[in-house]
């Protein structure tokens, strides 16, 4: 029986399996994020490159561009390795100009708030 290296633990654990690799980054406020992680600390703050933001609305998207893009660690909830091979989204998803999807998800924001608003007008007639 073969037991692991002190040194394949580490690279099993740590984000220096995915250098040099594209990424999709989900952070704590619900952004994604994908690019190419260039470095890394020990407190997860990563920087990639080629970064872009993917917003997602129904069955639009966009990816607007960030450039190379800091990321502190506290706000990261995962990352994963994109394969480069396969396709992203499904068939049927449709990309859009960033201004219409920024108009997109300020219609749902608006949508989501009103929904909000008419719950607690509603909830005087909860006869529990």
């Amino acid at each position: 029986m073969s037991w692991a290296s002190p040194e394949d633990i580490y690279l099993s654990t740590s984000l220096a399996s995915y250098l040099d690799k594209k990424l999709l980054v989900l952070l704590r406020d619900g952004r994604k994020l994908l690019g190419t992680l260039r470095s890394f600390d020990q407190f997860a703050n990563a920087v990639l490159e080629g970064a872009c933001e993917r917003v997602i609305v129904g069955e639009i998207y966009c990816d607007i561009p960030l450039g190379l893009y800091i990321i502190r660690g506290e706000n990261v909830v995962l990352i994963g390795e994109l394969d480069v091979d396969k396709e992203e989204l499904p068939p049927h998803m449709t990309r859009v100009p960033e201004a219409e999807i920024r108009r997109a998800q300020k219609a749902e924001r608006e949508a989501t708030d009103l929904k909000g608003t008419m719950r607690k007008r509603m909830e005087f007639l909860d006869m529990d």
